[in-house]
């Protein structure tokens, strides 16, 4: 599984929504829970202006899916809420369909059929709440930690979040950076959880225990060795460097700065390192950085960033905006019929969805093209995006979280050189229908 503790097996059943079970109920009632339906999960629009998104957590969607179980203490809950038919019902449920989906790290735009779930209404109505609760807060953070490794280039960013957001979406917020290029956080459990590297040193309150300044440094060089990174903001920061060039000797593997202008510190940090012989010692920056501040900094000798809490946050954007609509279901000929909501600004497109990437002879990406009812036709270069991630009931999608990390490098790197534009625009590819 994609997790390895004991969370990865509660049961996910009650992360739902009361009326999806009192549809589940009426559904029973009348006769046509059974009925085959297939449900999409789909942006209507990029948040915020952005060029593209990300896709995130479908390795935990996957896991929440396989441990979607209604035992006792789940059913004592549902006492009350629905009756005793759905209640039988619900506790022998177990998913028996298909669902197909992009795969973990592609990028997607307006309309992207993300997820494809195809069941009876009654095994895939009750999914929504769970699915989207992941994919729009995963993919949320997946999209702007994108943005931010983009603008950072070749530096490394280093996700530190996790005091400012809910725990357990620290943990997600953690994978989800990682599959975006992020190469560490500071969250134990997701090390514990994911296997994502983690790394971290000291804050202030370890400075500021000691007597002195010096003697901070000394405590932490002679613990984590001369490669630490010591933090030299906690007083004068001149003066910092200075000791810990002194205590660590030219070998001092980073220092970092948590406050102030940072690309004029950082310059005169460079210098004063230069000077003191440590020209191999790095300058790392945190303080409330996004990706609008990271690429302010590009021309500033800067070697790493910090970021935390516009990353878990999404940078302004905490969800991706994601929906789950039932487009077709099984008519009275035993066929599948499109269906589709037609509410203003919220209508639907009726019919299952097949996606590709459309790509010129570059190999650049043209366009998204999503057929209606049967899948587009590619020319040879273009890319299919669906894959098969859940068969007859059983998992068959599940994949390296390392695999999702390069998928993600692959498709932005695919994209149009307008993707790299932080300014809010059209998606860097038009979306057309087949």
């Amino acid at each position: 599984m994609d997790s390895t503790t004991d969370s990865a097996t509660a049961s996910t059943a009650l992360l739902t929504d009361h009326y999806e079970l009192t549809m589940l109920q009426a559904a029973l009632k009348a006769g046509t829970a059974e009925r085959r339906a297939v449900f999409e999960l789909f942006p209507r629009r990029l948040a915020g202006g952005r060029r593209y998104g990300v896709v995130a957590g479908v390795g935990r969607a996957l896991d929440a899916l396989e441990a979607f179980r209604f035992g006792p203490e789940q059913l004592a809950v549902l006492e009350g809420v629905v009756d005793g038919p759905t209640l039988e019902w619900l506790a022998g449920y177990r998913f028996t369909g298909d669902i197909w989906g992009y795969a973990e790290g592609e990028t997607f735009f307006p309309h992207s059929p993300l997820l494809v779930v195809e069941a009876s209404f009654a095994e895939a109505v009750v999914l929504e709440t769970v699915l989207l609760s992941i994919y729009n807060h995963d993919s949320a953070i997946a999209t702007a930690a994108s943005r931010m490794t983009l603008a950072a280039g070749e530096r490394p960013c280093i996700e530190m979040g996790s005091r400012r957001t809910h725990e357990a979406a620290a943990i997600a917020a953690a994978r989800a950076a990682y599959v975006a290029g992020f190469t560490a956080t500071s969250n134990l459990a997701a090390r514990a959880r994911f296997g994502v590297p983690t790394t971290g040193t000291s804050a202030h309150a370890f400075t500021l225990l000691h007597d002195t300044e010096e003697q901070a440094f000394q405590a932490q060089v002679a613990s984590l060795g001369k490669g630490t990174t010591l933090l030299v903001d906690t007083y004068d920061i001149a003066e910092a460097v200075a000791k810990a060039v002194e205590i660590a000797g030219p070998e001092l593997g980073a220092v970092r700065i948590d406050s102030g202008d940072l690309g004029l510190l950082a310059h005169d940090v460079r210098r004063q390192l230069d000077d003191l012989g440590a020209t191999e010692t790095k300058i790392i920056v945190t303080s409330d950085l996004d990706e609008y501040a990271i690429a302010g900094l590009a021309a500033a000798p800067v070697d790493g960033y910090g970021v935390g809490t516009q990353l878990v946050t999404g940078s302004g954007h905490p969800t991706a905006g994601f929906v789950y609509k039932l487009v077709s279901r099984e008519g009275a000929s035993g066929d599948l019929e499109p269906v589709a909501k037609k509410s203003a600004s919220k209508a639907s497109i009726g019919g299952r969805k097949y996606a590709l990437r459309r790509r010129n002879r570059k190999d650049v990406a043209d366009a998204e093209v999503i057929g209606i009812g049967t899948a587009p036709e590619g020319d040879g270069n273009d890319r299919p995006l669906l894959t098969q991630l859940v068969k007859n009931g059983e998992v068959v999608g599940r994949e390296p979280l390392d695999n999702a990390r390069e998928r993600h490098r692959a498709s932005v790197a695919e994209l149009p050189v307008i993707a790299h534009s932080l300014l809010k625009g059209d998606p860097s590819i038009p979306t057309l229908f087949q």
